[in-house]
């Protein structure tokens, strides 16, 4: 018997003792990329200690909700269990960063209209982006701690992959505008006052430098934090690149030295842009997270004591840092489903990291035995799959 798996939240339980793993038996299978297949409703226990079972032979179906006070700040990822910056101390460090680029950006913008340096331009229509990411980032931070109710099951916490990935495609279409605008200067130069744009760009090296040395204190591993630190990681890139055309207008009168700046801003900012278009649509397409290998989750599963089969196997990550984990196990019929569920858990918290987990542990059906009565009535017995009529042969010779 088995029950539809229900895509409820995991409630995240204490350490509990781990069942032994057994050596794998043939029987054994995993199957993590198999779709899921509509069957009877399942008895469920929900919120037992121990829960037994209400019936012989019954179904079990475990969903606990993964939700409780004091979790927040408090990291579970596949990359390792560890606690990271709260999202006050990230929302601190980005208004500081963003009060730092917007101040230092009026004054490029003023400097680049009036030396006429597209490159001065070009980073200033970079900050510009930076702003925006940044303030984008907050909007998206402040979003994503509202409570998950009514159809938004897990709250807002999506909105951050949203603006990540925003920010990617600001990056391209920015990458777009400035290297048209280098290539049209490199066509058509024009005259560049060397010292100012050096100075500038200096000051903005200055400027960024203090930037990412904040944003690098909040926590990276949410792809919302990333993008903005890659805007203005690109951006201070962008400012040595261009402190370097000024000097080189200032010793050489190579102008074009101006727009060639340009056009490296503009690979660097391609480049981060399409690293975060992919991040983000690993997460939209719900694929495993990095470094996750479902086969080998669904081989460590059906590598544990008792447990016969591992199927509808779905590894995902909800938003960055947060891997959410659903599965199907038959166990054989002797097997006791809450010690293998909890043998499950355990193991997938300590090898993966995975705590927001759905696992439906079922009985697997019993193995009928057709008996053949061959010559002198011996007998032979034979596993038949279920479904198969067993009735005893009897013949003799």
């Amino acid at each position: 018997m088995t029950g539809p798996t229900d895509p409820a939240a995991d409630e995240r339980r204490g350490p509990r003792p781990h069942a032994g793993h057994g050596p794998d038996r043939a029987s054994r299978t995993a199957t993590p990329n198999a779709s899921p297949a509509a069957s009877p409703a399942a008895s469920r226990h929900e919120g037992r200690p121990g829960g037994g079972h209400p019936e012989p032979g019954a179904d079990h179906e475990h969903e606990h909700e993964h939700d409780e006070p004091g979790h927040d700040g408090h990291h579970h990822g596949p990359g390792g269990h560890s606690h990271r910056p709260s999202a006050s101390a990230d929302a601190r460090l980005l208004t500081a960063a963003l009060a730092l680029i917007g101040g230092f950006l009026v004054a490029e913008v003023i400097v680049g209209f009036a030396v006429g340096s597209v490159a001065l331009l070009s980073d200033a229509a970079h900050m510009l982006t930076d702003a925006g990411s940044l303030a984008l980032a907050l909007v998206a931070m402040r979003l994503a701690a509202r409570p998950a109710g009514g159809p938004l099951t897990y709250g807002w916490r999506r909105i951050e992959i949203l603006s990540a990935q925003a920010n990617g495609f600001a990056l391209l279409a920015l990458a777009l505008v400035l290297a048209v605008q280098a290539i049209g200067r490199l066509v058509h130069p024009t005259g560049v006052a060397g010292t100012p744009v050096l100075v500038t760009a200096l000051v903005g090296v200055a400027v960024n430098i203090g930037a990412t040395t904040l944003l690098a204190r909040a926590d990276r591993r949410s792809l919302n934090v990333e993008g903005a630190f890659q805007h203005v990681l690109t951006d201070l890139f962008a400012f040595l690149a261009t402190a370097a055309a000024g000097l080189v207008i200032i010793l050489t009168g190579f102008t074009r030295a101006d727009p060639l700046a340009a056009l490296v801003v503009a690979a660097m900012m391609v480049r981060a842009g399409y690293g975060l278009i992919r991040d983000t649509g690993r997460v939209f397409m719900e694929a495993a997270p990095v470094g996750v290998d479902p086969a080998e989750i669904g081989r460590a599963l059906a590598a544990l004591d008792e447990v016969a089969d591992v199927h509808d196997l779905h590894v995902w990550e909800v938003t960055s840092g947060m891997a959410a984990l659903s599965a199907h196990l038959l166990v054989d019929p002797a097997g006791d489903c809450h010690r293998i569920q909890d043998a499950a858990r355990q193991l997938l918290r300590e090898r993966w990291r995975i705590d927001h987990v759905t696992l439906q542990v079922d009985h697997a059906e019993p193995t009928l035995l057709t008996i053949t009565l061959g010559p002198r009535w011996q007998c032979s017995v034979t596993p038949t799959p279920p479904g198969h009529d067993a009735g005893a042969d009897a013949s003799e010779e």
